[in-house]
């Protein structure tokens, strides 16, 4: 068999992506999509697990399985939109929720039960893709641009695909030399939760409110001095490392909300365009995927910031922009079914390419 339904459920903690895609020549091929919002309870218990507090494992474990539930419901609905029974589809390919990430340490968590998931959807499931790489020394993430690599690369263009997820990350596909990847920092994690903490809405629709606000240079400038940006590939981050106790520590009591969040928009658009400057030099094209691509001046900022450089979202290159990463871990879980791998040494920095994932039978 060769349709495969992939789960991706990120940083944003919005909901979780599903993608049903078709691995048969000379695929792949999406079926269908689905998007799933995560109950209140849910995602303020995966926030909760963010940071360290008591009685973690247990809560951790509830949480795994509240999850696996919620997957469950995404696949179910996938498969009734798209008129599929699940002994047709080979596998699911869950990556499941991040709630820690320290590769330097040597572990990452990304909270799933998948073997429930396997029991509630009769299908099975592909997960826990980043240990693998990190048991290599690798970074365990980012894991998308060996797709990207499948996906975008062009034989007479240089490109650079570009993941506006929480945090964004970079592929770099240039003719001729290895696929890189990395982290640049914070995509849309700040802005939500700063929009969230002043508005109580999730997001901020268009970069309108951030559209009101004048970005504070002192503040952008003492946030852009943080380590992280100026590290060298290979490299990955996430809530870890960049959250609003982060951000306050540089806001003063005098800067105005709008202000914050129209700096924290210019963080996200400068730390990108700096991050391809300095490590994939001047590519063609910037293909954009994740959620930050309906930002529209997001997108607007970054068109300046990247010059005579196309900015596009990756539609314009045959793949929808909100559905790349579900379609990834799709790929991801068919690579693991043929034995194949689905790192790129390259990226992570991991001592070679590995088979990702563990296989839970239906």
């Amino acid at each position: 068999m060769t349709l495969v339904v992939g789960l991706m459920s990120g940083t944003s903690l919005d909901g979780v992506d599903a993608a049903l895609v078709d691995f048969s020549p000379p695929g792949p091929r999406t079926l269908g999509t689905f998007w799933l919002a995560y109950p209140d309870e849910v995602r303020r218990a995966a926030l909760e697990l963010q940071v360290p507090a008591g009685n973690e494992l247990h809560r951790a474990a509830l949480l795994a399985n509240n999850l696996a539930h919620n997957y469950a419901e995404a696949v179910r609905a996938l498969l009734a939109a798209t008129g599929h029974r699940p002994e047709q589809i080979a596998a699911v390919g869950c990556h499941g929720q991040t709630v820690r990430h320290q590769p330097g340490q040597g572990y990452t968590i990304q909270l799933n039960n998948p073997a429930l998931l396997a029991e509630l959807t009769g299908i099975p499931v592909v997960a826990d893709f980043r240990s693998r790489d990190i048991a290599a020394g690798g970074q365990g993430a980012p894991l998308v641009p060996a797709f990207h690599a499948a996906a975008f690369a062009h034989p007479d263009e240089h490109r650079v695909v570009l993941n506006l997820g929480g945090i964004a990350n970079l592929t770099d596909l240039n003719r001729g030399k290895a696929v890189r990847g990395f982290d640049s920092g914070p995509g849309n994690l700040l802005l939500d939760a700063w929009a969230e903490k002043h508005l109580g809405q999730r997001y901020d629709k268009d970069g309108a409110w951030a559209s009101s606000g004048k970005p504070i240079a002192r503040l952008v400038d003492a946030l852009l001095a943080y380590n992280y940006f100026a590290a060298p590939p290979p490299k990955s981050c996430g809530r870890d490392e960049f959250n609003l106790a982060w951000l306050v520590r540089h806001v003063a009591d005098d800067d105005l909300a709008q202000d914050v969040q129209a700096s924290l928009l210019e963080l996200t658009a400068v730390s990108v365009a700096r991050a391809i400057s300095l490590w994939c030099g001047t590519p063609n094209t910037v293909l954009v995927c994740g959620g930050g691509v309906h930002n529209k001046v997001l997108m607007s900022r970054l068109q300046e910031l990247m010059g005579t450089c196309h900015v596009l979202d990756t539609d314009a290159a045959g793949q929808a922009a909100d559905w790349v990463e579900a379609v990834a871990f799709a790929w991801l879980a068919w690579r693991s079914l043929q034995g194949m791998a689905g790192n790129l040494s390259s990226v992570t920095g991991a001592k070679g390419e590995r088979v990702l994932g563990a296989i839970y039978p239906r």
